[in-house]
């Protein structure tokens, strides 16, 4: 018996020539032929061959397609000189309707069968392995002499007449340090899976204990560590147990296929990946292509200006706005809220910097698919009512948002809120935003810019932003122009430090993410933007749908977007009801006192 030591430097038709032989002591190929395509293996009757096929390329992460056979050709001559499939992977399993009943080292007893069966030859991510080594990245599974970890998701794949599964995924642990680089050196190589799928918390694809794989070995994590998560072609043997087909074949998980191919055909696949964090509980990273977060660093950087010179710039935290808008386009279900009653002597107190933004949000997280729903004061549900109902016949909502209001009965209100039957294991939401929303201060009051207490205006809807900082699965944003607005505790010393009035007025409560703007409704516009920007970046959006359907419309938030005509009539129907400008208590075409013609107009013209 020949052992591992040496095998990763032999060329493949070497290696295949001693598998064949049946003369090897290893029980996976990992790390096996550096530098040469490994593929997943699965043969099956050519009936079904044109719907796999089908299958394959609607879910071409977990199942790139490397050669499809004529029935009854045990040669694949575009991946190998003198291969035989029957012989040249290490292991070998047989399904009969479904189920998996015997390992197998060759398949040549079952010639005959073979004869009316179709071969699929899949990418696979050992492949992909020595350019990770080669990034400085180690291998864990190779260090670790085992097979890698391969677990099954709750994440559904693409169905194609018979063939129906959930994605397939293995683990690889990798150095927190290292993750960028990780996600660099395979994005290129789609044909053996592309970029990772998922980094962090297995929990959010539904793995419940990674100590437990359900193909492979367990893999440790080193301190530092984050498992980091690619598709698998053994998504394919799970297609094939599902389609109950009367006779099928797939390699044993590990035991792949080792082609004559080098890694050195790579594909553009939308630029230059980065990795993001945007949870810590439950600890979550995102993916975003360069340019596209230079995009979203440009829009943070227009909406900075400061007409108020309030000395907002003190605020400011790069790459706010990026994070933010990274969590919201992950969020399946986003919380709004809005309403900043800072004209206290007149009815109704809300000035017009807020609900224009709010609803900006709003219409693209609609036009993304995800449910959203804004809470304000009780006292103002009619005029928000109202409010969403111009928006609607303006054309800036599809459809009304569901119109919430929150009040403190008992200890645990903000948790039944939030949560199904105040199961923090069950949250409603997963973002809360809030913008221009007054903000509880230090001493427990609401202050407007000059100081003034108008907390008995304000119900306690900061308790939701408090709650949510100790229930897994929700994050939270907050967009402010003066330091006083829910969500700014993040900057609260800042606040205090270099904004008028700020030791009194400095809000609290924190938000995870802070968008700060020279006008808040600014900051809206630019949330709204940056949710497009995303829609439209290849790596996030495959990231997005863990690499398996199609690709989604590029231009679906295009008519979403605010534009000028469509927040002017908006603020003029926030005149009509009365709402007026903050700065100046005027009833006029302006916000925070700056005139909407030439400033907020142009400013919309410029993020867009």
């Amino acid at each position: 018996m020949l052992l591992t030591g040496g095998l990763k430097s032999l060329l493949p038709h070497v290696l295949r020539r001693i598998i064949r032989c049946n003369r090897l002591s290893i029980s996976n190929t990992s790390g096996m032929a550096e530098g040469y395509k490994q593929a997943n293996v699965v043969i099956l009757h050519k009936s079904l061959a044109d719907d796999f096929e089908k299958f394959c390329h609607a879910n071409d992460g977990p199942l790139p397609l490397l050669y499809r056979s004529q029935p009854g050709d045990w040669k694949c001559p575009s991946l190998s000189s003198d291969s035989d499939i029957r012989t040249d992977c290490l292991q070998y399993r047989k399904y009969e309707h479904g189920a998996c009943t015997g390992s197998l080292k060759s398949l040549k007893e079952y010639s005959e069968q073979l004869k009316d069966m179709v071969t699929f030859y899949l990418g696979c991510s050992f492949s992909f392995e020595e350019a990770v080594q080669k990034a400085g990245i180690p291998i864990r599974n190779v260090e670790q002499k085992c097979n890698v970890s391969m677990y099954k998701t709750s994440v559904p794949c693409y169905s194609i007449s018979v063939f129906h599964c959930n994605l397939v995924v293995t683990m690889r642990p990798i150095p927190e340090s290292k993750l960028g680089a990780a996600v660099l050196a395979t994005s290129e190589l789609k044909e053996a899976h592309g970029a990772p799928i998922h980094i962090g918390d297995p929990g959010l694809l539904g793995i419940q204990d990674l100590s437990k794989p359900d193909y492979g070995d367990p893999v440790h994590l080193h301190p530092g560590d984050i498992p980091v998560f690619w598709a698998c072609g053994v998504t394919g043997v799970e297609a094939i147990i599902n389609c109950r087909a009367p006779l099928a074949f797939t390699h044993s998980p590990g035991c792949m296929f080792i082609t004559d191919l080098k890694n050195d055909n790579v594909r553009s696949s939308g630029g230059i990946p980065q990795v993001h964090c945007i949870s810590q509980d439950p600890l979550h990273f995102s993916i975003v292509s360069a340019e596209a977060a230079q995009k979203i660093r440009t829009l943070e950087t227009l909406i900075g200006v400061d007409p108020g010179e309030r000395g907002i710039r003190h605020l400011q935290g790069q790459g706010e706005l990026l994070r933010a808008s990274l969590a919201m386009s992950h969020a399946g279900s986003v919380l709004v809220t809005t309403g900043f009653p800072t004209h206290y002597s007149h009815q109704p107190p809300e000035e017009n910097d807020g609900p224009p933004g709010a609803l900006a949000i709003a219409a693209v997280l609609q036009a993304l698919g995800k449910r959203v729903a804004m809470v304000t004061d009780q006292r103002a549900m009619e005029l928000n009512r109202k409010i969403i109902e111009e928006a609607v016949q303006i054309g800036i909502l599809k459809k009304p948002i569901p119109l919430l209001s929150y009040q403190r009965e008992s200890a645990d209100s903000a948790l039944m809120f939030l949560c199904e039957n105040g199961n923090p294991g069950k949250p409603r939401f997963d973002h809360l935003v809030a913008i221009e929303r007054a903000g509880m201060a230090a001493d427990g009051n609401y202050y407007n810019a000059r100081k003034v207490n108008i907390k008995h205006l304000v119900d306690p809807i900061d308790e939701l932003f408090l709650a949510a900082q100790n229930i897994p699965g929700i994050t939270t944003t907050g967009v402010g122009d003066g330091g006083n607005e829910l969500g700014m505790g993040k900057v609260k010393d800042a606040v205090k430090k270099h904004i008028k009035n700020g030791d009194v007025i400095a809000c609290d409560v924190e938000a995870d993410f802070t968008v700060v703007a020279g006008v808040s409704n600014w900051g809206g516009y630019a949330i709204a933007c940056a949710l497009s920007v995303l829609r439209c970046c290849e790596l996030h959006d495959r990231y997005l749908r863990r690499a398996v359907g199609s690709p989604g419309s590029r231009g679906l938030c295009l008519p979403a977007l605010p534009s000028v005509t469509k927040e002017e009539k908006l603020l003029k129907a926030l005149v009509q009801l009365g709402v007026r400008s903050g700065r100046t208590a005027s009833l006029e075409m302006e916000v925070d006192g700056l005139p909407f013609y030439n400033t907020h107009s142009l400013m919309i013209e410029q993020l867009l």
